[in-house]
């Protein structure tokens, strides 16, 4: 159990740590149950649970962040309600109805509220909303009994160097996901695909994969854990276009920001692996890290750097980072109504 008292909360790191609530809720014979909090972090499901032979579960990730005046806020959380909720149908789960998900979020988060770091150490309350098919089952059908979880813990960085450039390989030999397959829906299968992909990486001494098409593996599509974006001459920003990559909320929020609150040109369209050579910046983005600058991308052998040699931040990454940051903690005026208050 976390020990608040005694916290670091400038120390964090993004890892998992056990506190007092989570909250549970039960689908059976075709309804939800209420839901309630419980105290035991342990799961005890059947051995034969398709979640556990089939891959039928999905999950979301969000953050509870202070403000100054200590209050606590969730950033656009009916996005990740409805995504929660297209996951769901796409492998053939009950939907958790938006009120569900929101009471579950906000009774998790409202129990752990001494977890939730003060303002100022860029650190949060990370939630983990999770929908598992449990029960006894053999054949591969959708399960008999569902269970949707929240369960919170605070959290730093997800780059424990913070905010500061980290290097790509561009995958040429696995992939993330298949052609018209899961690839975007926050499914458990697509994370695991990336894996050992990301070990390699790391032992050629990158910090992270980006993965090209699966089909011509020719353009752009995401990293293992973010979707990217890249920053071309003249403000010009792309993101890729795709139906195999996560709907990321921190991505349409950067898109929103930079068109409506910078008058950035931004476009989302298919980004082929030889237009590299024109970025001037880049950016892995996601609710864990929010804005993570690429400063390089390896690619067959040859190393492409961007912003000031790849060893800072690009100024158009850092205003984005800056703007969103601040806006996630009320210290910017919320022009679109994305924050909402947990009391």
């Amino acid at each position: 159990m976390v020990d608040v008292k005694n916290t670091n909360w400038a120390k964090l790191d993004f890892s998992h740590k056990n506190v007092a609530y989570r909250f549970h809720a039960h689908w059976k014979d075709g309804k939800w149950d209420e839901g309630r909090l419980v105290t035991e972090n342990k799961l005890s499901i059947d051995e034969s649970a398709p979640c556990l032979h089939y891959g039928q579960q999905c999950f979301e990730g969000m953050k509870a962040q202070r403000s100054k005046d200590g209050r606590i806020w969730l950033f656009r959380p009916i996005e990740n309600a409805k995504r929660f909720q297209q996951s769901a149908r796409r492998l053939m789960m009950p939907e958790v109805p938006i009120e569900l998900f929101m009471k579950g979020v906000k009774e998790a988060v409202k129990a752990n509220a001494d977890y939730v770091p003060p303002y100022g150490y860029g650190a949060s309350l990370y939630i983990r909303p999770l929908l598992i098919g449990i029960g006894e089952n053999l054949g591969v059908r959708p399960a008999p009994e569902y269970l949707f979880i929240v369960f919170v813990c605070p959290v730093g960085p997800y780059f424990k160097q913070g905010f500061k450039p980290i290097s790509l390989k561009v995958e040429t030999e696995y992939d993330r996901a298949a052609p018209n397959g899961i690839g975007n829906v926050k499914a458990g299968g697509n994370y695991s695909a990336s894996l050992w992909p990301l070990k390699i990486a790391r032992e050629e001494g990158f910090d992270e994969v980006v993965y090209l098409d699966p089909k011509e593996h020719k353009y752009f599509e995401e990293t293992g854990a973010s979707n990217v974006f890249f920053v071309f001459e003249g403000n010009v920003i792309a993101t890729p276009k795709s139906n195999s990559i996560l709907n990321s909320i921190t991505r349409r929020t950067i898109v929103q920001v930079a068109r409506e609150e910078f008058g950035y040109t931004v476009e989302e369209r298919r980004i082929h692996v030889d237009e590299m050579s024109k970025f001037v910046e880049a950016g892995a983005c996601g609710t864990a890290a929010v804005i993570t600058p690429i400063g390089s991308m390896g690619y067959k052998g040859k190393i492409y750097k961007f912003y000031a040699d790849g060893k800072e931040a690009g100024p158009v990454t850092r205003k984005l980072y800056d703007y969103i940051t601040a806006l996630q903690v009320g210290d910017v005026e919320d022009k679109w109504g994305w924050l909402e208050e947990v009391t």
